[in-house]
């Protein structure tokens, strides 16, 4: 067998072995989960604010190494 046939073979006993994740359930969209969309967006404030915290401490480390304060 070339290559070429078994890269098929490999792809369509993939795709026939597999579920996709994505379309196992269809979504609620009109009574969404309100736990999960709050810690989607606590998470996400929460990573932010770490990341300005970090770059003020950045910032003034690197004033400091440099004598511009």
């Amino acid at each position: 067998m070339t290559f070429n046939r078994l890269l098929c073979r490999a792809v369509h006993l993939s795709k026939v072995g597999s579920r996709s994740a994505f379309t196992s359930a269809k979504h609620d969209t009109v009574n969404p989960n309100w736990l999960r969309v709050g810690l989607a967006f606590g998470s996400s404030a929460f990573l932010w604010g770490l990341l300005f915290r970090q770059h003020s401490t950045d910032v003034h480390e690197y004033k400091v190494r440099n004598g511009l304060n």
